[in-house]
């Protein structure tokens, strides 16, 4: 089921003809810093505040990657529109880097948060919404068993140990340039043929290379000769790269093949559909016919109140329930007291009913097609060495001339002074583009009117860094 988006990249640009000259961009993005702090003065003294008893002046820390001087402070946002405390409307694109992907308080969820925190938050006991939950999530996804979390990070944490518990393997593999939250076994890298931590992983627990085995994205020999050596308890992916490296597609027949190699080794394969449920009402894997053991997801599915999932075949579910029902389980480093909340659930069964729908997504992706077209004429239009591609309402732009196979080729069109300058620019001129990297969401409150607008500024933004005219 599900609506199958269109996921090849489109095509690259044509050689770049004017290189972004640096100290043009130093100067440009001079003037955007004077410009932002000038306009937003209201959240520069919250923020200067805070410093004094917030780490960075920032409750997490993740809130200070947004371009300028300071985070913006908010005081409200609905739909696609986030308003600051000094009274700025933006047009929003980041949408909560996914965590708001259907928009900003959805009034069923809304109204379903006001019905339930009256009748009560949280009792460690199910409600009537559970049982529904369960069933729709079987329908949407395919896999007939499901447990629930409080973020994607804790179910892939609970997946992992599942499978290693199930498989009595120690290991689980990861592709280069992943991403699955804070989980510790997947911030690895490969560095001179060994499996270390990613660099900025904060106090790694363990040695990864005695937890994580590490392949490049689409590259079958290498994940064939991993599983080989026997010691994987599950492969953990994306069904395409979304984060650390923006978007990389699977080369056609890629999951056919890893579904293969994963059952001829007895490896667990679990799909994280965090970000890729951009594709669907089901994500990735019912617009694609993926077969996964397990499937992982949190962010959007309850309009930003925090909630995850994570599902089973029959198979898996069986050999789960003799592990964790029953006398002395109940402390099996799975769950949590407030996981699974009747506030969570309560907003979760209304966004997946009257939220995240096939309608939703029938408006969502042909307006995320116009969002790439728009950023593709620009590229053109200056001769850009730049590609963007799109999987489903999700649409990245990268500073390379060819969309990537893996990871570490997606790597290499990371540029940070440019990323910065675009995301300044727009966030001056009222747009928010998530601040980590050029990810944008279209949402079902997104119109042809604010995609356009999109494009007008970023071909703004590219005339000026070229200092020229298309």
């Amino acid at each position: 089921m599900g609506i199958a988006a269109t996921n090849q990249p489109l095509s690259a640009a044509p050689p770049l003809k004017g290189a972004v000259d640096r100290r043009r961009l130093s100067q440009l993005m001079d003037r955007e810093i004077e410009r932002f702090r000038s306009e937003n003065p209201k959240s520069q003294e919250l923020f200067e505040s805070a410093e004094g008893s917030l780490v960075g002046g920032v409750p997490m820390q993740w809130m200070i990657e947004w371009p300028g001087s300071f985070p913006l402070f908010v005081r409200q946002a609905k739909g696609v529109t986030v308003t600051d405390v000094d009274g700025h409307d933006y047009l929003d694109f980041c949408l909560g880097d996914t965590g708001a992907m259907f928009g900003h308080s959805p009034d069923p969820v809304a109204k379903a948060v006001v019905d339930q925190a009256s009748r009560g938050l949280t009792f460690m006991m199910p409600t009537e919404d559970a049982a529904w939950i369960g069933k729709d999530l079987s329908r949407r996804f395919g896999l007939p068993f499901w447990q629930f979390a409080m973020t994607a990070t804790d179910a892939n944490r609970f997946a992992l140990r599942l499978a290693r518990d199930i498989t009595g393997r120690p290991k689980v593999l990861v592709f280069e340039g992943c991403y699955h939250g804070t989980v510790d076994e997947t911030i690895a890298t490969v560095e001179n043929g060994k499996v270390v931590s990613r660099g900025g992983n904060v106090g790694p627990p363990s040695d990864l290379a005695e937890t994580t085995r590490v392949v490049e994205f689409n590259d079958l020999d290498g994940l064939a000769a991993e599983l080989a050596k026997g010691d994987v308890a599950c492969v953990l992916t994306e069904p395409a790269l979304t984060n650390h490296s923006g978007i990389v597609l699977p080369d056609p027949g890629f999951h056919e093949a890893l579904r293969a190699l994963t059952k001829k080794h007895d490896v667990l394969l679990i799909i994280d559909e965090t970000h890729t449920i951009s594709s669907g009402p089901g994500g990735y894997t019912a617009a694609h016919g993926l077969e996964p053991d397990m499937l992982t997801i949190g962010k959007p599915l309850a309009g930003g109140i925090p909630v995850a999932v994570y599902g089973f075949t029959a198979d898996i579910a069986a050999k789960i329930k003799a592990r964790t029902i029953g006398p002395g389980t109940s402390i099996a480093g799975i769950g949590g007291t407030l996981t699974a909340n009747a506030l969570a659930l309560g907003a979760m069964r209304a966004a997946l009913e009257y939220v995240i729908t096939e309608q939703a997504f029938a408006h969502m992706i042909p307006l995320a097609e116009r969002l790439a077209g728009g950023v593709e004429g620009v590229i053109r239009e200056y001769d850009l060495d730049w590609y963007v591609t799109r999987i489903g309402a999700r649409v990245e732009y990268r500073f390379q001339p060819t969309a990537p196979k893996n990871g570490s080729e997606a790597l290499l069109g990371k540029d940070g002074e440019l990323d910065r300058f675009i995301h300044l620019y727009f966030l001056n001129r009222g747009i928010l583009v998530t601040p980590m990297h050029n990810m944008l969401l279209t949402s079902p409150k997104t119109t042809a009117e604010h995609v356009d607008r999109h494009t007008t500024v970023f071909n703004e933004c590219v005339g000026e860094l070229l200092n020229a005219s298309p």
